[in-house]
Order: structure tokens, then sequence, then C-alpha cells
């Protein structure tokens, strides 16, 4: 590395010394070998520099989250719901913290399945009558807007997450609750499951948080009509009966089978369940031929994993494949 040009009426200045305003560096040129960076400067080289994830900012994650609990164990994340002595019910916080906690867990990139449950005796009731439904009546318009946003906000996070979200079913699934339940890609469920559109019971729309967008392409328009329009519950039996039950398990084995089927998921081939999540969202709304045309761009895509790489060498020494969701 060249020095630095000096003034040869000016000696070097010891390190860490500014130059005086008559003898600056040349733009872009660095300081001499022999005059080491400040000490809060990582070399180039250096962890600090390169972090795992090179697209992430300023933004800290967070250290604990005050209105779930979550657990991380080699690519499983649960997600529980901690407020049992309420079935669950949502609070604002609650809400936020599903927001902001699906993103960040999808920005970290080690996450490849999650666990969504309930404490106590049930999944989710909804949102808490007096905490939510009271604080609401006092309400101007654009903060109800924010609110009804950031709602919606969870149900998106849960279906554009780049890895399988199992939600783990026992007990009550009502009002909001249902519909986090049926965000889920998979839905694992013991007979004590049962679920309730609550939303024309309270004054409101059937069609909150998504509900009429996702349940006539679960369960075909017209058991979502009904459900929506009346509120009525459904239990395990007919809700699995009508798709909307992925699995239905014996009582109080649900949040082991949930964990079962999601560490599967973890194990296997991760950036193409991540693809066929996206593409299944993706074209519910597409003519044939943009969603086979889609299909075949992902597919070259992934014919360049190292994933696909990895079956074919499996394949040809007759053993077991090891993923690595790249």
């Amino acid at each position: 590395m060249s020095p630095s040009p000096m003034s040869p009426s000016h000696p070097p200045h010891p390190p860490n010394t500014p130059h005086p305003p008559n003898t600056p560096h040349p733009p872009n040129t660095p300081h001499p070998s022999n005059t080491p960076s400040p000490s809060n400067t990582p070399h180039p080289t250096s962890p600090a520099t390169t972090p795992a994830n090179p697209f992430t900012g300023s933004a800290a994650t967070t250290d604990a989250w005050r209105h779930l609990r979550l657990t991380l164990d080699s690519g499983v994340a649960t997600v529980t719901l901690t407020r049992p002595d309420k079935l669950n019910a949502l609070t604002f916080g609650a809400y936020a913290d599903l927001r902001d906690l699906l993103p960040e867990l999808a920005r970290d990139g080690s996450v490849r399945a999650l666990v969504l449950g309930g404490e106590g005796r049930g999944f989710c009731s909804g949102g808490d009558v007096d905490a939510i439904i009271g604080a609401t009546l006092a309400m101007d318009t654009r903060r109800l807007l924010d609110f009804n946003r950031m709602t919606g906000q969870v149900v998106r996070a849960l279906r554009e997450c780049p890895f399988p979200v199992v939600a783990a079913l026992h007990g009550v699934a009502a009002g909001a609750g249902a519909v986090l339940a049926l965000a889920a890609d998979f839905r694992v469920a013991d007979p004590t499951a049962r679920f309730a559109f609550l939303f024309t019971k309270v004054g409101l729309s059937g069609g909150d948080m998504g509900a009429a967008y996702l349940l006539p392409r679960v369960v075909g328009l017209g058991h979502a009509t009904r459900l929506l329009m009346l509120g009525d519950t459904v239990r395990a039996a007919e809700a699995e009966r009508i798709g909307l039950i992925s699995q239905l398990v014996p009582e109080g084995e649900a949040a082991d089978a949930a964990l079962a089927l999601a560490r599967r998921l973890a194990d296997g081939p991760a950036l193409a369940h991540a693809q066929t999540k996206a593409l299944l969202a993706a074209e519910l709304d597409m003519p044939f031929s943009a969603a086979v045309e889609l299909d075949a761009a992902t597919q070259a895509l992934l014919m360049n994993s190292a994933d696909y790489a990895e079956f074919h060498a499996a394949f040809t020494a007759k053993r077991a494949p090891r993923w690595r969701g790249v």
C-alpha cells in the first residue's frame, strides 16, 4: 500500500492524529500501513463486517418476547401463546409480538419449520373482550384502521414466511384464534379441538383478518359461507371431514404430533418447502398458463440448488439425502 503524499516540510503525524486542514489525504486514499486504523473500526475481513445474513440493517434482534414464548431447537421454532387463564385470548401486545416475530425469524434464516400452539386448556379464544373489544369502542377511525391492519399483518406473516407453519390445536380456536389456525400450513388437532369464526356474533363482518379469502380455499365456498355467516362451532370430527384439520390425533397428543411434523419438515429440503409454500399462495389467483410458467421458472432455479445435486448423489450412493436447505 503506498503511503499518502505529504508536504516535505511536515513530519509524519502520529497514529490517530488527524491531518491539519492544509495537508488532507487525497479522496479514497487509505492511511499508510504503519498508521493503524482507530480501534473501533473493524478489519474488512473481521466477522463484525461479514454477518451471517448480509441483508440485515441496524435493527437488533429481540432478546425477549413479552406476550408469547419462543423456543428454538435445531431449525424448529415453537411459538406458544401464554395466557392460559384467559384461554390465550389475544391482546394488542400479543398481536404486535406475532406481527414482529415472524419476519424476524424469516430474516434469521435458521428456522425451517414453526409450531404455533397455546398453553393450558385451549389454543386461542380470540381477541380479549375487555382488553381489545372494550378498548376499540373508544378509538377513532384512524386508530381502528391501524389495529385491523395489524391483525391482518399477522395472518400475512404466517402465510408469507419462508417456512411451513404447523398449528397444534386442542380446545377452543375461536375468532382470531380460528383465523390463526386457518393461516397455518398444517393443522394438527386432537378431538377436543373446536373452531368458531365468531365475528358476526359480535356485529362484525365474518371476513376478518383474511378469513373470507382463506377459508373458501380450504373448505370450499359452501362450508365457508356457513361458518363465517353463522359463526357456529365446528367440532373436530366435522372439521376433519370438511378439510379444516390436516391431521386428527388422539386426545392430548396434538402438541407432540405437531412437533414431530415440524421436525420432519425441518430435516427435509427446506428450500423446496419454502418454494412450494410460495407457489401455493401465488397460484391461487393466477391464470393456469401463468402458473405453469412460474412452476417452470421455479424448478429451473431449484435444479441449481445443492439439495437437488444431493438427491442425485444420495440416490447413486444408495444412502439417505443430507439436506442443507440451499
